[in-house]
Formats: C-alpha cells, sequence, structure tokens
C-alpha cells in the first residue's frame, strides 16, 4: 500500500479486480433502488401536495440514514406526510404527544386496569411493533421533560433501549420530530447535543401555491387523511434494507478531492465566518459563533451530500449537492452566542446563504 493525498489506497491486483467488480455490481443495484426511491418520493406527493421540497429532503434523510426535526404550523400535514412515508416503505408508524408531564416511561410501557380489575402492562409507543418500527413522530417534542427527550436521543443514536431486563433493537428506525415554536410556556428547549442528534433541520411552511391552498381548502380528497393514505402504495421499497442500501450510497458515490475541500472550507466557516469575508447585516461576526458545526454534524453532511447525488442519478457528488442540503444539515448545528440565539432562524439562514456566495465554489 502507498498513501496518496493523506490517505492509504489498496494497490494488490487480486484485491483491487474484487473490489472493481463489487463496485460494478454496486451500481447495477443502486439503479434498481434509486428507481423504487423515486416512486415512493412520487407517491408521497400525491398525497401531500405543495411540500416538494421538504418530501425530497426526507427521502434523502432516509437514504442517508438520519432522523429529522421538523418545523412548521399547526395543521401543515406532517403527520400526514409522515404516515405517507411510513406506508409507502412497508414499515410501522408510531405517534406521540409531547406533554408537560409525560414521563420517559410512558414510551416504553402502558399500564392499565383490564376489565376484570386486574393491573396490566403492556408494550409502549416504541416497543409495540417491535423491528418493525420504522417511523416515529414524537409531536411538540419540546413540550417533554429533558429525561424524555433524553431516553428518545439513546433509541436514536443507537436504535435500542433497555426495558424489563432486556434490550429492544429498532434497526430500521427513523426518528421525527416536532417543535412547538408558538407557544413557549411549559415547553424545555433542545440542547445543543440533542439538536446535533438530527441529520436534518426541516422547515414545513404552508403552501403559497393559489392552486394547492384552493385544493387543500376546498377539495373532499385532502379532508380524509385515511383516504389518502390508502391512495399511497404500499411498500414502495423495502424498510428492512434501507441500511443496506444507505452503506451501499455512502460506498458508491464518490467525492472528488475539489469537492472533500470545499466541505472543509464550509466546516472552517461554521468555526470563523469572518476568515471568509463573511459578514450578515447588523451583526457583529466576531462575537457571534459561540461552537461551530461537530465533526458529527459534517459527517452528517457527507452523508446527505451522496445521498442527494445518488437521487439525483449521479455516482459523484457535485456542489450543487453541496448547496441542497447545507441549510437543512447545518442551520441547528452551528450554536450563536446568547445575544443573537433569539434570531437564529434569521442569521443561520443569511450565515448559509452567504457561505454560498463567499467560499470558492469548486
Amino acid at each position: 500500500m502507498h498513501s496518496t493525498h493523506g490517505s492509504a489506497r489498496i494497490t494488490h491486483p487480486v484485491i483491487h479486480a474484487r473490489l472493481v467488480t463489487i463496485t460494478m455490481a454496486s451500481e447495477s443495484e443502486l439503479q434498481d433502488w434509486r428507481g423504487d426511491a423515486l416512486k415512493m418520493e412520487a407517491a408521497v406527493a400525491q398525497a401531500v401536495v405543495g411540500q416538494k421540497e421538504t418530501i425530497h429532503l426526507i427521502n434523502v434523510a432516509l437514504y442517508a440514514r438520519g432522523h429529522v426535526l421538523l418545523e412548521g404550523g399547526v395543521g401543515v400535514g406532517k403527520t400526514t406526510l409522515l404516515r405517507a412515508f411510513a406506508r409507502a416503505t412497508g414499515g410501522d408508524f408510531e405517534r406521540i404527544e409531547g406533554t408537560i408531564d409525560l414521563m420517559p416511561g410512558d414510551l416504553i410501557y402502558h399500564t392499565f386496569v383490564d376489565a376484570d380489575g386486574r393491573p396490566r402492562i403492556d408494550p409502549g409507543p416504541l416497543l409495540r411493533h417491535g423491528e418493525n418500527l420504522t417511523t416515529f413522530f414524537f409531536n411538540e417534542i419540546n413540550r417533554s421533560r429533558p429525561q424524555v427527550q433524553s431516553l428518545l436521543l439513546r433509541a436514536m443514536a443507537e436504535r435500542t433501549v433497555s426495558a424489563f431486563g432486556r434490550d429492544y433493537r429498532f434497526p430500521h428506525l427513523t426518528v421525527f420530530a416536532d417543535r412547538n415554536k408558538v407557544e413557549k410556556d411549559e415547553t424545555f428547549e433542545l440542547a445543543s447535543a440533542a439538536r446535533d442528534r438530527f441529520l436534518f433541520e426541516l422547515n414545513m411552511p404552508t403552501p403559497s401555491s393559489a392552486d394547492v391552498r384552493r385544493a387543500l381548502v376546498f377539495d373532499p380528497v385532502f379532508h380524509d387523511a385515511d383516504a389518502l393514505m390508502q391512495a399511497v402504495p404500499a411498500a414502495v421499497i423495502d424498510a428492512a434494507r434501507l441500511n443496506e442500501i444507505g452503506a451501499a450510497i455512502q460506498r458508491g458515490v464518490s467525492l472528488s478531492p475539489s469537492i472533500e475541500k470545499y466541505v472543509l472550507d464550509i466546516w472552517q466557516a461554521t468555526e470563523t465566518p469572518q476568515r471568509f469575508g463573511i459578514e450578515i447585516d447588523d451583526v457583529d461576526m466576531e462575537r457571534l459563533i459561540l461552537a461551530g458545526a461537530s465533526p458529527r454534524g459534517m459527517s452528517a453532511l457527507v452523508r446527505a451530500v451522496r445521498a442527494n447525488a445518488w437521487l439525483d442519478g449521479r455516482l459523484h457528488a457535485l456542489p450543487e449537492d453541496v448547496h441542497a442540503v447545507l441549510l437543512p444539515a447545518l442551520g441547528h448545528r452551528v450554536f450563536f452566542t446568547p445575544v443573537y440565539e433569539m434570531r437564529r432562524h434569521e442569521i443561520a439562514e443569511a450565515l448559509i446563504a452567504t457561505m454560498v456566495q463567499k467560499i470558492a465554489v469548486p
């Protein structure tokens, strides 16, 4: 072996030939899997109109094997969207509401008195579907106590929880959480470590198109969520293979040295933006950044870049792939000093947009 650009390269001819064979086989499989992924995206878009970008980015997150933090007003269709994805992936869907009195055990078990007056304990929302649980939606996560959030973080990070003296595994689990942005009483904001566990933070806006608004209000098709779900084809993809497919995407999509340098420059810019001439109106750039993106955050960005390139039909990443996922992957991972934290959403968008303008694109 010899080193090129600081990384080891395998040159043994027999091993090299085997790797080439594996790569060629993977390319064929990747094309087939991509067709299924695009069918799923189209199927969900039929049930949830006016959310094309959000649907695409959730698809990216599924194949990058990351969790998603959703933001959006009440009644924009978040639950319907996630139920549609769960149906199209063929896995089981579960939802829980965040409340001030929710306890960690409420995720694990449910206690009640049966018809005979005897106490019963049944599996809670995390356990009742076993390994078939693929989509877990935690609505208004910031209404739940930090202890509850902590348990969910373990399930996200390890896809396991301990209960009743054993470990329960959820190998195909993707967690979606929603934050209540309107009411601040009796809420517990997510800590930085918790936010960093989410691959994406996505805003799900109220549709602005006049035609979409008219359809959502006046077309009875969109008034019955259960009927909408029946219109979504079931099991378009195999949820049990998402980990395998996601790993193949990460192996199969390449990043050129120039793209790698671009990503590393972006990382540096999240720490010291002024080094790249990045300025934001009414912001003291010397006092803005408390902490830049973490290594985990940058790794998540690269996973998303590769998944986006694959969904676009390429096995090599372009700057456009970086730009497509930059704000949802890093906007919540750059931490501002307290004086600017109240303007987080506005400043994060401006910071990412200015990075794209100022950092030299390959």
